[in-house]
């Protein structure tokens, strides 16, 4: 199995920074695709930025020119530099890890999340 630490949550006035952190460990035998999603309350799950295992990355339109994703792939960690955070950021945040463990198919893996909350 695959287990993901998150860390790096908090709370930071409007304006300020945050970089999340997301490292993932087990039998890994292989890791494709890395992912941030949040979640609000009273909000669905949404994706916020994604990177595969080429580099390539994608972020929601809120994201975009604030947030940089980012991946270690000697270590297997993920990482999200939050920059410009505004109040609308504060949500629980969740590490998301497409993985093949050593036992079982490729499938997705979840983080416990971390909270980001935003001050005004």
């Amino acid at each position: 199995q695959v287990q993901l630490v998150e860390s790096g949550g908090g709370l930071v006035q409007a304006g300020g920074s945050l970089r999340l952190s997301c490292a993932a460990s087990g039998s890994i035998v292989s890791i494709g695709t890395m992912a941030w999603y949040r979640q609000a309350p009273g909000k669905q799950r949404e994706l916020v930025a994604q990177i595969s295992s080429l580099g390539s990355t994608n972020y929601a339109d809120s994201a975009k020119g604030r947030f940089t994703i980012s991946r270690e792939y000697a270590k297997n960690t993920v990482e999200l530099q939050m920059n410009s955070l505004q109040p609308e950021d504060t949500a629980v945040y969740y590490c998301n890890v497409n993985a093949k463990a050593l036992f079982g198919a490729r499938r997705d893996y979840w983080g416990p999340g971390t909270q980001v909350t935003v001050s005004s």
